[in-house]
This record gives C-alpha cells, structure tokens and sequence, in this order.
C-alpha cells in the first residue's frame, strides 16, 4: 500500500494510542477547530485532533497533526538528534515519482464539477481572531513552469474569497511567484492544483529547500522513502499526488488582484497581505470518507513543520562548509534562532559554520548559535548554560547589519508610526560564538558523573515511599 495521510496516523496510533483524539461534538470552523487547539496547549498537550462534524462541513478534519520532533522522527525512522542529518541525507537522495491510471488513484474516487464546487462545504478553519476569513494553511499548490516544463509544488497561504475563488499570497522569491509571473506577462491564466491531506513525507518535500524549479515531488519520494505516485489531473496537464485526500484543480487568473488579510503568520503576528492573484478553483477530486488536513496557524504545529525541513536543508550546507557539524536544530518555539554544534578544529570554524546557515536560510534566520559537540542543541536549557559559560559579548558576538529584509514575516523588519502605516526596513542579524576556543588552548572541564557509573544506576529499583518511613521522617 502507498503511504499517505492514513498510513501515517496508523503509523502514530500504533506508536502512541493518545496520539490522536477524536472530537465528535460539533465545531464551527470559526475558530472552533483552533479552540480546542489552543485550549489543550494551553495544558502542554499536543494530540492530533480530528473532527468529525464540522459545522456546514461534509468531510472531517484533521489538525494539530505534527506538533511534535518525535512524529518526524517516527516517519523518518531515527532519533530526534538525528533528524536534521537523516532528514538532509534523504534529501540528497531523491527518488523519481510514479505516474498511475486513474483508475488506481484514491483521490479520483468521487469528483465535483466545476458548476458545483462550493468551498464553504470544505471544513476550511478561520484561525486567530483578526484572521480575514477561512485560510487554507496545509495546501500543497502545484504549478507548472512553462518555460522548462518543470512542475513546483510548494505550500502559500489562501484566504477564501467565496465559493469558487481564494488568493495565493507569494512571499519574495517564492518559486511559485516566479512561475505565476511567466504566465502574468504572457496573458494567460496558470493551471494549477492544490492537494489537501497526505503523508507528512510529502507536505515536507513540498517545503523544503530545493535547488532550482522543481524537485519537491523526488524530495517527498526520498522522505516517504518510496516514489510518490501521480496522477493526471482532469483540466490541465499537471500531475497531481494519486493518494492526496482532496485536490482542488483551477488557475491563477492573470488579472484578478484581491485585496487579502490579515492573517496570524508563524511568527505570531499579523503580517504580509496586501493585493494577491486570485485562483478560481473549476474542479474538485477527493477520496470516499475524505479527511481534510489543516495545519494550526500560528502554533506549534505551523512551526514544526517549517522548522524541520530549514533543519535539513541548514545541516547540509553546513556541513560541506564544516565537516565537524554535529547537528541542527531550528527550535520550533523560536524559528528565527538557529542552533549548530560542531567538533571546532580551528576557531574560524564558527564563523564559517554560521554563515552557511544563514545563507541557506536568509529570509527568516535572526540569530545564530554556534556550541560545543558536547551541547545537545534540542534542549534549550543546555545551549543557554554554554551562553552562559562560554560566550564573552564583547569578543564572541558578531552583528551583521542590515541583513534581513526589506519587510517580509519577521515584525521588526517594518518601522511603525501612529497611523499604522507601515514601512519596509532592513534588520541585523547576530552571530553568538558560545563555543571554547579550539584546540591546543585548554579549557576547564566540564563537572559531570561518569557515563559509566551512570549507566550502572538501577533505576528500576526505585519506588514510592510508604506511610511508615513517610511518618518516620515527617514527611
């Protein structure tokens, strides 16, 4: 069986039955899908939710999916501290997609003609409170470069607009953009396709940094750790993921502009907007009992699902540039920070190795953290104890001016007055070097107990106390 959204959630329930909660109480998508979102991260749970009855809805929802590195790490298969090397070595391993009959693609299973479609019978969530309408946060768009033939697949935000028509907002050098613009200059409309539910392999590879047009569907193959299986789409050329939940076909219409926003970004602000393309959606293919994917704007889940595949992309620059690279975490509670741990050989390492990160990730990396190998740089506890131990600011901090920008995600890439007018700016970005100093220089040690004897404690041995020893003692 082909790996898509169910294999993946079968694969969760398996490794953690509390992995995924059912809601059967019906929700309006007006902030009812991100209520119960926000209402348990509030408590530190995370669980996948799926909604069953979603109000003017005829298909469940599943959100707050991948909230967490050790669902990552499930699909790929290793540790957490592994992730960013696994991730980046699958990466440089593409595999070919696979084209199959319609006949054998699930997605095909039920079709809604143009005449007919109708968004608002999507379970599509208005998210955060100043939100502009229903946002399509976990759509897949695929488009069609029209000067290579080459077929990019990426995910951009939409707001609804009515029952045919939403907007696609392109950030900077978005692929997709670029394309757009051919077919803008040319005239035309441009095909596209949106897919809606599918493994986590294959929203990853869509979001990761591959070079060039194209590559997102071998990026998916190589994280699915088979080849995606495509099929033809009814009302243009483009091939689309066979086993998705839901595809929406349309095109960008060349000369449609919709005012859009604003809408809670993963920085958690309301940012970006403006005039957008518009698409209108002509056709609507989904599976039996379909299951529409949504990704929580502006929670963790947004953050996770960015953070890690800029983690894999970073470590394998990185790591061209600085073989001693230990590994990368882009943390999901601040992606603007960038963690990297490296076996320093000379002290130019650092510097070498901070500034392949933010050239891999330019747009959105703010500061840069370079520690020890001995630092486990997914526990912030440990990378702010060698800040604390190892970094002199007056000789290990670098600032590199008017890096970021203009405007864009981050707030402080935008002056602001009273009128709320606001003006694109450039911003610095930093450099920490909470590193020691390289070899032959000595360095005091670090206290800890030895491995061995830790290893040797019995801590299967340990037990509650009882009420006599508690009376003993006063407890």
């Amino acid at each position: 069986m082909a790996k898509d959204l169910r294999t993946y959630l079968g694969q969760l329930n398996q490794f953690d039955s509390n992995s995924i909660k059912l809601v059967d109480t019906e929700v309006d998508p007006r902030f009812g899908i991100t209520a119960y979102a926000a209402a348990l991260a509030e408590k530190g749970d995370y669980p996948a939710l799926l909604f069953n009855k979603v109000k003017g809805a005829q298909m469940a929802c599943v959100s707050n999916l991948l909230t967490s590195y050790e669902r990552i790490a499930l699909y790929l298969g290793c540790e957490v501290q592994d992730i960013p090397r696994v991730y980046g070595e699958k990466l440089q391993q593409p595999i070919e997609p696979v084209v199959v009959d319609r006949a054998a693609a699930r997605v095909k299973e039920n079709v809604i003609e143009e005449a007919d479609v109708d968004l608002a019978k999507l379970p599509i969530p208005v998210h955060n409170e100043m939100d502009g309408g229903p946002y399509l946060s976990a759509g897949v768009m695929i488009i069609r470069d029209p000067e290579s033939g080459l077929i990019n697949a990426g995910i951009y935000r939409h707001q609804i607009f009515n029952e045919r028509d939403m907007g696609v907002w392109f950030l900077g050098a978005h692929h997709g953009g670029l394309i757009y613009k051919k077919y803008k200059k040319q005239g035309k409309p441009a095909p596209i396709a949106i897919a809606l539910g599918h493994h986590p392999g294959f929203i990853m590879g869509a979001v990761s940094r591959v070079q060039g047009i194209g590559g997102e569907y071998e990026a998916a193959g190589a994280l699915m750790g088979e080849p995606l299986e495509l099929v033809q789409a009814d009302t243009s050329d483009l091939l689309v993921p066979a086993h998705a939940e839901i595809i929406l076909e349309g095109e960008i219409l060349p000369d449609n502009d919709h005012s859009e926003g604003p809408f809670g970004e993963w920085p958690g602000h309301y940012l970006g907007g403006g005039s957008v393309p518009t698409i209108r959606i002509k056709r609507i293919t989904y599976r039996n009992h379909a299951i529409f994917q949504d990704i929580v704007a502006s929670g963790r889940e947004h953050l996770v699902v960015g953070g890690v595949p800029r983690s894999g992309s970073i470590y394998q620059t990185v790591k061209k540039i600085v073989p001693g690279l230990k590994t990368v975490n882009v943390p999901f509670y601040s992606r603007m920070n960038c963690y990297l741990s490296i076996q320093k050989e000379k002290d130019a390492d650092v510097k070498k190795a901070a500034f392949a990160a933010l050239n891999t990730e330019p747009e959105n990396l703010r500061h840069i953290v370079v520690v020890d190998e001995d630092i486990d740089v997914f526990n912030g506890e440990e990378v702010a104890w060698a800040i604390g131990t190892r970094f002199d600011a007056e000789r290990d901090l670098l600032v590199i001016p008017r890096w970021n920008g203009p405007g864009g995600l981050l707030p402080t890439n935008w002056e602001y007055n009273a009128e709320g007018k606001n003006t694109p700016r450039m911003s610095s970005a930093v450099i920490v070097d909470a590193t020691k100093p390289a070899p032959p220089v000595v360095f005091p040690k670090r206290a800890v107990v030895p491995k061995d004897k830790v290893e040797l404690a019995d801590l299967a041995s340990l037990r509650e106390l009882n009420s006599d020893e508690k009376n003993n003692w006063q407890i």
